[in-house]
């Protein structure tokens, strides 16, 4: 990202053109959508989302996004707050929080699509931090507006972030033979640039 203005062989007008320059972005709730399918019985697939996901990127390319875990929706009510409780333990952790820092990725960003792989980022999740990384394909809009979505799943697995009695809790009160342990988990952020 443009970290100061005055940069060699750049006019003012160039860096306006860009439509990053001097900007900040907040994550458009309402327009972006975290979401993980799980595995039962070895092979029933279903997806659920998060309700609410916060965030925002600043010009200096700092990238910050929550999750709310409490507002996990898997389209069962019960099983919405036995995931609240026995696998997240919201009370303890409420949130899932991805860092990154994405200068490099602010200074090649033009209106229209880019693809960037290997974008290294920060999970930490139920109290323990663990390095992924990510490939995503980004859109800068005309007003400046930015989205950023997977373009492959993320796997988590639950033994790197201490889960899987948890998943053993929901198996067990389900009354499942299996519960996959580790999940893919996809993307699309919406980040609408700040006046």
């Amino acid at each position: 990202m443009v970290k100061s203005i005055a940069i060699l062989g750049l006019s003012l007008s160039s860096l306006l053109v860009s439509g990053v320059a001097c900007a900040d972005w907040q994550v458009n709730n309402d327009q972006s959508k975290v979401s993980f399918v799980s595995i039962k019985s070895n092979s029933i697939a279903e997806v659920h989302h998060f309700k609410n996901v916060s965030g925002s990127l600043a010009e200096d390319g700092s990238f910050s996004v929550d999750i709310d875990l409490s507002s996990v929706e898997t389209m069962i009510p019960i099983r919405n707050e036995r995931m609240t409780k026995l696998l997240f333990e919201t009370a303890k952790f409420p949130t899932a929080t991805i860092t990154a820092n994405l200068s490099t990725q602010l200074k090649a960003l033009k209106p229209g699509q880019h693809v960037f792989k290997g974008i290294s980022a920060e999970l930490d999740f139920h109290g323990a931090k663990k390095e992924i990384t990510l490939d995503v394909i980004a859109n800068l809009s005309s007003q400046g507006d930015i989205s950023v979505s997977s373009m492959s799943p993320i796997i988590i697995n639950g033994a790197d972030f201490a889960v899987i009695d948890g998943i053993m809790q929901l198996q067990k009160l389900a009354g499942l033979p299996s519960i996959a342990t580790a999940v893919p988990v996809s993307f699309s952020l919406t980040m609408n640039k700040l006046k």
